[in-house]
């Protein structure tokens, strides 16, 4: 094989730069044939027991290398940062820039011809994404697949959903302490991300929905077989993706990211799908901004899956996975073609899709909820836009006028919200500072606030919570996040007061601050940035530099990509 390959920098050369690389290697037992020309494919691996949803990719790794060792490539596993949602402070989303740092650079800096991406837990996707896009060589997308269905008392339980409930259910007195710590062995029953379609299953099925894996790669449970049989394909087409020269700029088109808000709504998607789809549009130069969003806020929910419905990505899957709902938004004429990793049209993962149950995929003449998509909101309050999520909300909330009661920083929250003098109604609108990308930093997943026990105490399920903040994909209520511009960086947010009146329609696609210009403008000039929490290291170049969740959250200096090729050697 004589190909003039990108790897043939490292390992071609007959010199001393060359003799360095290679024998190095060799120190690993690789045979001289291993550098003979052939593809070398980087499995670039977020395995972490940190990341409990990620801790099967070291197995899934295996199968990749077995697919690339059999197309005729050479595969190198290597590790990048890992992001536990579950386990890191302040928030994982704190670290997706860094990540996509590390995947970018690593990927520049060594001599590959293509990579497999193994992510799962929910930042691990789109930030491996964000940096394999502004290098640009071929790439696809293994994930590590959710879990099996939590078990409780003979009853399926959700990850994320369930606890939200059982947690308030405790606070409420309707469940026992010892009851709700019975609930947690049950809850995670396997290897693989949460089962509900939370954060890291939207990604998983929106990258399927983009073309960027294989076609099933969104709901395999991480403990089936079929995953890692999913993963030696994967390994076997990354070689042929190499010869085709088929990059992430030729499958993330406009297109694309359409097909994958059109997705998100089709599944009761994460909110988080938002910011993540912002930011990777922004690394490959697709404009993509909220109002594009609003393409999907007349499609109806048609995956019955927590936390907009009943069931779990175990069922998901066996009911036909993302194949089915694709076949239904290709029916409707709603999917946009599409280039994919396979080379052809998005169109074929959808060829002899059949559902196996109709009260997990519902068509959509017979939806779970007619238009359910994400709602972009804007007004005096937000500006450059907030979201929420109709598919999770009460739809009586969705179009409601009520008085805010506001809590300055996360701290003041946690302090107040059990207050039994607490003044609030279910009427009250619940207001959060200080939780965007610059204000915790990093913008955590906190806005779907508790309810305040004393009106737990009533019976009271849901109301109206505004914030900078996100919220886990898993959770649900009538949440209006990533308000922007946000708190700290001296958005309306900042200038709200407990008592004001704050107006909501998700129809109109309205969130206003009932209050004059003339009082507004004073209150902004009386206002005050609070001192930043972090003062050095990453978390400093983060604050200066991150953008505002309408943009991505991403930091200003990585949007767009570089493929310049790396000429000067390390010796």
């Amino acid at each position: 094989m004589t190909k003039d390959r990108r790897s043939r920098g490292w390992y071609g050369k007959l010199d001393k730069d060359g003799f360095i690389h290679r024998s190095w290697m060799k120190n690993q037992g690789y045979p001289d044939h291993a550098f003979d020309g052939r593809p070398i494919i980087g499995i670039c691996n977020t395995w972490s027991e940190l990341t409990p949803c990620n801790s099967g990719l070291r197995d899934l790794a295996e199968g990749v290398k077995r697919g690339v060792w059999e197309a005729g490539g050479f595969p190198v596993e290597f590790p990048v940062m890992s992001l536990g949602e579950t386990q890191m402070k302040p928030t994982a989303m704190l670290f997706r820039n860094l990540l996509a740092m590390d995947v970018e650079e690593s990927i520049r800096a060594y001599g590959i011809d293509g990579v497999v991406l193994l992510g799962g837990c929910d930042k691990t996707t789109p930030g491996q994404l964000m940096g394999a896009a502004s290098v640009d060589l071929p790439s696809i997308v293994v994930s590590s697949g959710p879990m099996l269905n939590g078990k409780y008392r003979g009853q399926d339980i959700g990850s994320g959903t369930d606890v939200w409930k059982f947690s308030e259910a405790v606070r409420a007195g309707e469940m026992t302490l010892k009851d709700f710590m019975s609930a947690e062995s049950g809850m995670s029953r396997s290897k693989g991300v949460c089962m509900t379609m939370g954060t890291a299953s939207t990604m998983a099925s929106l990258v399927e929905a983009m073309g960027l894996s294989l076609p099933t790669n969104a709901a395999l449970p991480a403990v089936d077989s079929r995953r890692m049989a999913l993963a030696h394909l994967t390994g076997k087409r990354i070689v042929e993706m190499v010869e085709e020269d088929l990059k992430p700029s030729d499958v993330m088109t406009k297109q694309a990211f359409e097909n994958a808000i059109l997705a998100n709504a089709a599944v009761g998607g994460s909110t988080n799908a938002v910011v993540h789809l912002l930011a990777m549009a922004g690394r490959v130069g697709v404009d993509l901004d909220l109002k594009d969003f609003e393409i999907g806020s007349e499609i109806p929910l048609l995956v019955n899956c927590m936390p907009s419905g009943q069931y779990l990505m175990e069922d998901f899957c066996y009911a036909g996975g993302m194949p089915v709902v694709l076949k239904e938004l290709q029916d409707q004429g709603h999917l946009r073609n599409a280039k994919t990793v396979l080379g052809g049209d998005i169109a074929a993962y959808a060829d002899g899709a059949e559902c196996f149950n109709e009260d997990v995929i519902h068509r959509f003449d017979a939806p779970v909820k007619p238009a359910a998509g994400l709602r972009v909101l804007r007004g005096n309050l937000a500006p450059n836009g907030a979201i929420v999520k109709p598919s999770a909300a009460s739809d009586h909330l969705l179009e409601h006028e009520g008085e805010a009661y506001v809590f300055e920083s996360i701290e003041d929250m946690k302090a107040n919200i059990d207050r039994e003098d607490l003044p609030v109604t279910a009427e009250t609108i619940l207001v959060l500072k200080g939780c965007g990308p610059k204000g915790y930093p990093g913008m955590p997943e906190v806005g779907n606030m508790p309810i305040p026990r004393k009106l737990v105490t009533q019976g009271v399920k849901d109301m109206i919570r505004v914030s900078d903040a996100r919220m886990s994909g898993t959770a649900f209520g009538t949440v209006i996040l990533h308000v922007s511009p946000e708190a700290q960086a001296g958005g309306p947010l900042a200038l709200v007061k407990t008592g004001d009146r704050i107006s909501v329609s998700a129809s109109r696609g309205e969130l206003e601050l009932l209050i004059s210009t003339e009082e507004m403008e004073a209150r902004r000039a009386a206002w005050r940035p609070d001192e930043p929490h972090y003062t050095r290291g990453y978390a400093k170049l983060y604050v200066d530099h991150v953008l505002q969740a309408d943009r991505g959250a991403d930091l200003d200096f990585l949007v767009g990509k570089d493929t310049r090729p790396v000429t000067r050697e390390s010796h």
